[in-house]
């Protein structure tokens, strides 16, 4: 029987294989390496991947789905939230950093990324289809309007590279958005902050974007008693990814537990 897509879920299944080959050729898997692909779905993608890497673990929520997946000896599968995997145990498990592929549910994809990013140092590289708006906040850089806290806590991590764009035809059900692949590679020694200070500076940065940031950051700062020099005649936008990280360094070296 026809699998119903089910909104709950936001399920889209990509079904241009024009576009599955290029998502293929860009993650270019290879046998022995531990990939896993979230949200699997009807197996579009997951059938090419296993072609060349011979073993994949996936997660799925759909229990329809799931059931299905099993029936393939070549799936480890995962049927769980993924915001409750504990994906550094799946690389202990397979003994290797992983490869984390996926056309991500757009409705849930920012928490993803985040629940992701703890489990950076686990990964080598992962590829996603997000929501081409997401993407783009993903990768901006300072000066423009879609450079945010996405863009500033994701940068910290990885480096974020946008592949190609796919248009909503390319799904069944089409989605009302424009999509794109994105690939992330984790930095082999990213800046030593603390990830709750970070988030909480980079929230406060941008909680009054169109303000400068002495509206926003400078009394954030000043409630931590931090007064050392630090430029808050800019907008949130205009700091760039290496300047955030080095003011939480400062803060964090002046009260540990500041958050």
């Amino acid at each position: 029987m026809k699998h119903q897509p089910r909104k709950r879920f936001g399920q889209h299944f990509l079904v241009d294989t024009g576009v599955l080959d290029a998502i293929v050729s860009a993650i270019d898997p290879r046998p022995g390496q531990a990939l896993v692909e979230i949200g699997p779905g009807l197996g579009a993608l997951t059938q090419p991947l296993l072609e060349r890497c011979e073993r994949l673990t996936v997660v799925e929520l759909d229990r329809d789905l799931a059931a299905r997946l099993r029936k393939n000896a070549a799936l480890d599968v995962i049927e769980a939230d993924v915001l409750t995997v504990d994906f550094a145990a799946v690389a202990a498990a397979r003994g290797a950093k992983l490869r984390v592929v996926g056309n991500l549910p757009y409705n849930i994809s920012t928490p993803i990324l985040f629940h992701l990013l703890g489990a950076a140092a686990q990964v080598e590289d992962q590829h996603f289809m997000l929501q081409r708006e997401v993407v783009d906040r993903m990768a901006a850089g300072p000066g423009g309007k879609d450079y945010g806290r996405l863009s500033v806590m994701l940068q910290w991590r990885y480096h974020v590279e946008a592949l190609l764009e796919v248009p909503p035809e390319a799904f069944d059900p089409p989605p009302r958005v424009d999509s794109a692949v994105v690939r992330m590679i984790p930095w082999p020694a990213p800046a030593a902050v603390d990830r709750a200070l970070l988030e909480a500076l980079v929230a406060a940065a941008f909680s009054q974007r169109r303000k400068l940031l002495r509206h926003s950051l400078g009394r954030w700062l000043e409630a931590r008693g931090f007064g050392a020099a630090f430029d808050l005649q800019r907008r949130a936008e205009e700091v760039p990814v290496a300047e955030y990280l080095a003011l939480a360094q400062a803060v964090s070296a002046l009260a540990p537990t500041a958050n």
